[in-house]
């Protein structure tokens, strides 16, 4: 009896308390799963960091709730011992959970597009914009690799998520299943590309038993059967090797092929070494195309930059074309041909802005399809293909479209 005055039944622990008392051990997990998940990259659990935040809201209003609920009546103290102290840890636990997460409510920036490419001089208006601060380099990362093969690995392993590629190699990709989109087209070899011999063989029709390197793609395929019909020759009549461009010059010094199917800035570094060219692009124009691929899925969840990729593209063109002696003079450094040489190459090639880009993208349909079928038709006699591209599915002009309509900010 004397108990009971001395404790009367309103002061027992009420259920808000016992509540808490029950979240504490969870918080503690919460606080724990936190801790280990902050190590990791942050944009990995943005997430599911961001669901939390739904939670952080509700749990919020509870531990308003309970903070301000009014006292007990009957003159009831405030829990005390051991309940304060649990439910001291569980308020400052939930606090730290709720200051995490809310942290977390904030969509974090997404990571840089990473665009991949080879050394091809047709390419140059992206490393331009790069090396000149004209690309915005939070939201692209322009990287150069050593050759179109190594561009492709990098696309078909999710290592890039866009790639300048020739058109074949895109139409090559998307056979394999890769879900990507060509969004613009870059430019076209009239000249750039070449076939390269060794001192001793002077005319095409010399290649007669020779040995030729070319790096197994449709470009290959198309200048050595291009080379062969100019030359009056057949296929058996020569020994083909398929090789990485890259590794054409040491073949040709050892002595393992006597010519080679090479692209600029390589063929500078081939002719420098004593080799010539016997052969190139030029009337093949409209042939031979460069393109930019993106993943499907990237193009989906970053359209913004996309674009800006796009627009990067345009404004090193514009540095490119607007002073051709500086841009050769810096971009001859990084290559095997003197500033005349660069210029030369410039020479062999056709660039497209946006605007004439779209032209080629756009329509029912596009004139692209029309122009590639000849490449189209190589693909499928050399069994790199097996049937007509799903040009639909394959080709969105609405990044060019947009970057259009946005105009040029400068």
């Amino acid at each position: 009896m004397l108990q009971s005055a001395a404790f009367p039944k309103r002061e027992q622990v009420p259920w808000v308390v016992r509540a808490w008392q029950g979240l504490s051990p969870a918080v503690r997990v919460v606080g724990e799963w936190m801790r280990v998940t902050l190590k990791k990259p942050f944009v990995t659990h943005a997430p599911l960091l961001r669901e939390g935040c739904r939670l952080a809201k509700v749990c919020a209003r509870v531990f308003r709730g309970w903070r301000f609920a009014r006292r007990p009546a009957g003159g009831c103290v405030p829990p005390r011992g051991r309940v304060r102290r649990s439910l001291a840890h569980a308020g400052s636990g939930m606090v730290l959970g709720l200051g995490l997460l809310m942290a977390a409510c904030e969509s974090p920036l997404p990571p840089p597009l990473v665009v991949g490419m080879n050394s091809w001089v047709g390419y140059d208006p992206l490393v331009l914009a790069r090396d000149r601060n004209l690309i915005d380099t939070t939201q692209i990362k322009v990287v150069e690799l050593t050759s179109s093969t190594e561009a492709m690995r990098g696309f078909r392993n999710g290592l890039i998520d866009a790639a300048a590629l020739t058109l074949d190699e895109a139409l090559r990709l998307a056979h394999e299943g890769q879900d990507l989109r060509v969004v613009a087209m870059l430019d076209a070899s009239a000249g750039a590309d070449a076939v390269v011999a060794r001192p001793g063989i002077e005319s095409l029709e010399a290649l007669r038993g020779e040995t030729i390197a070319v790096e197994r793609s449709a470009v290959g395929a198309l200048m050595l059967t291009r080379l062969l019909q100019e030359a009056g020759l057949r296929p058996a009549d020569v020994n083909v090797l398929n090789l990485e461009a890259s590794l054409h010059l040491e073949v040709l010094n050892n002595g393992k092929a006597g010519a080679a199917i090479s692209y600029q800035p390589l063929v500078g570094a081939l002719k420098n070494a004593g080799f010539h060219v016997v052969f190139d692009s030029t009337g093949l124009s409209e042939e031979l195309f460069d393109v930019l691929v993106v993943r499907a899925s990237t193009l989906k969840e970053r359209p913004g930059q996309v674009d800006a990729l796009i627009a990067g593209w345009r404004d090193g063109l514009d540095a490119l074309t607007g002073d051709r002696p500086s841009v050769a003079a810096d971009m001859a450094r990084g290559s095997d041909m003197t500033p005349d040489q660069y210029l030369e190459t410039l020479g062999g090639l056709v660039f497209y802005d946006p605007a004439a880009s779209l032209q080629l993208l756009a329509g029912q349909p596009p004139p692209l399809v029309h122009g590639a079928q000849r490449l189209v038709q190589t693909l499928i006699a050399a069994g790199l293909l097996d049937q007509e591209p799903d040009w639909g599915r394959l080709i969105d002009p609405e990044p060019a479209r947009r970057v259009m309509s946005a105009g040029n900010p400068s």
